[in-house]
């Protein structure tokens, strides 16, 4: 029996096993954008206010980020396959809940549900990743895989929200999930158990920070439309202040923190986390404001809403696929991250130019190539520093955070860009036609998006620095980097 005969088991189960993993990460991104195209459709379904309307994209986000250090935590310890199928089944049952809901709020506990069982989801199949792939070039190709998901996911989600939302009614956003979450269990069987570590859960910081979060996030929109002298702005804001400090307190005092010090102390770790968060900022953000300006502005349905995004989907791949990896392999992550920033930056700056009456081949579909190759870059280069040279027994609490990092940015980015938006929009002179203001909001948004990739490019030159004596080179080798998942 030869070598090769003898390997092949070995390397279809491993093959299956990234199959699986890169499917339920692409499964938990998608559905944090799935929503946006349906958005309008679900509103007027549910008797959702306009100004309500984001809860359905942040509760997702909000209770994916507050739960996913708690969540890579959990795997580390009870087991990660286990945590890994739990998840799934959490997801699942809260999307059924979502596809029957009857009113607004019945649809954002399921999004939230559908957050919490992400959170699980995530952490456990990064680390499941590197349980299976040893150290080397294959670890690097698989993590690779794995990071284009977190891009190419989000526009997967606006693709077949558009398809669903047209053909078969936006419930289907939410039941499109059952049958693949069950193929994903099914498919667990091929994937290792995975280590286990010994510690507890910071079940009172997972708790406290996601509250901080919302109610900062409540603070941002309740600004953006009511002022910030507002009563309840100001109650929130100083609720989300005392619940932060709390927050910190607890990190100091109980036995295991859900954010471990020695996690952010490195200084490249920290700077490929502050530039996923202010990219998850600005991606969210993007995407509801084009699917507004598309659905509102240029009156497109559903369906061709989502076929718009198809440019972005190809750069996500070009940029994640093939660009990112090569890139990685001759320039420092510092080099690769602050020039995948300033590309998507620019096409933000391209997007300010978009108009009610204008062709869709002037900006709106070439400007999202160049985001989608800026984005796919920096997806990459993110995902590969977040978890680099992290401790064997903090690599769940590192795959979270840096997840974790993501979908934070994108709450708040969105709450943020949004008051922005609805602010520029009412300082159009009166008589201003509303295509023109609401378009005018839109692309206030977007110039948002881009001083948020901006202060990513600026976070990248000034914290993922090479060591001292060291030239702006590769950081790692590919086999290097790939142990940072061990």
């Amino acid at each position: 029996m030869t070598s090769q005969t003898r390997t092949r088991p070995e390397a279809e189960r491993t093959g299956l096993a990234l199959l699986v993993i890169a499917a339920a990460q692409m499964l938990i991104v998608m559905d944090g954008t799935i929503v946006t195209v349906g958005l309008p459709v679900i509103g007027s379904g549910l008797g959702i206010a306009q100004a309500d309307l984001d809860w359905v994209l942040t509760s997702y986000a909000l209770a994916f980020g507050g739960m996913l250090l708690a969540g890579g935590r959990a795997g580390d310890l009870f087991g990660r396959r286990r945590l890994f199928r739990a998840g799934l089944v959490v997801f699942l049952l809260a999307s059924l809940l979502g596809g029957v809901a009857q009113n607004g709020g019945t649809l954002i506990a399921a999004r939230v549900l559908q957050g919490v069982g992400g959170a699980v989801i995530a952490p456990a199949a990064l680390s499941l990743l590197a349980d299976t792939f040893p150290a080397g070039p294959r670890r690097n190709k698989a993590l690779g895989v794995y990071g284009a998901m977190g891009g190419l996911g989000s526009v997967v989600g606006l693709l077949l929200g558009g398809a669903l939302t047209e053909y078969l009614g936006w419930r289907w956003i939410m039941f499109i999930n059952v049958p693949i979450a069950l193929a994903v269990l099914a498919g667990t069987l091929a994937v290792v158990p995975g280590t286990r570590e010994r510690g507890g859960i910071d079940l009172p910081g997972a708790i406290t920070v996601t509250l901080a979060l919302g109610s900062m996030v409540y603070a941002i929109n309740r600004a953006g439309s009511d002022g910030l002298a507002d009563g309840r702005t100001l109650a929130f804001g100083a609720i989300a202040l005392v619940l932060g400090l709390a927050f910190a307190v607890i990190q100091r005092r109980v036995r295991a923190p859900m954010l471990p010090s020695g996690v952010l102390a490195d200084r490249g770790r920290l700077g490929a986390n502050l530039v996923m968060l202010l990219m998850g900022a600005g991606q969210l953000a993007t995407f509801y404001f084009l699917t507004l300006y598309m659905q509102t502005i240029k009156d497109y349905s559903p369906m061709l809403t989502g076929l718009a995004y198809l440019p972005f989907a190809i750069g996500i791949g070009i940029g994640s696929g093939a660009v990112g990896p090569r890139l990685q392999a001759r320039a420092s992550p510092r080099t690769v991250l602050a020039g995948g920033m300033a590309v998507a930056a620019a096409a933000m700056v391209w997007f300010s130019m978009l108009t009610p009456d204008q062709n869709a081949l002037a900006v709106l579909l070439p400007a999202q190539l160049v985001a989608g190759i800026g984005l796919g870059i920096g997806f990459v280069a993110a995902t590969i520093g977040g978890v680099q040279d992290v401790a064997p027994g903090a690599s769940g609490i590192a795959s979270g955070l840096i997840n974790t990092s993501q979908q934070i940015g994108g709450a708040l980015g969105l709450a943020a860009l949004a008051g922005v938006a609805v602010s520029a929009t009412e300082s159009r002179p009166a008589g201003t036609a509303l295509p023109e203001a609401l378009t005018h909001g839109y692309t206030a948004g977007l110039l948002g998006a881009a001083a948020f990739y901006l202060a990513a490019v600026l976070t990248a030159v000034l914290l993922m620095r090479p060591r001292p004596g060291r030239r702006d080179r590769p950081s790692t080798t590919p086999e290097k980097a790939a142990v940072s998942q061990r």
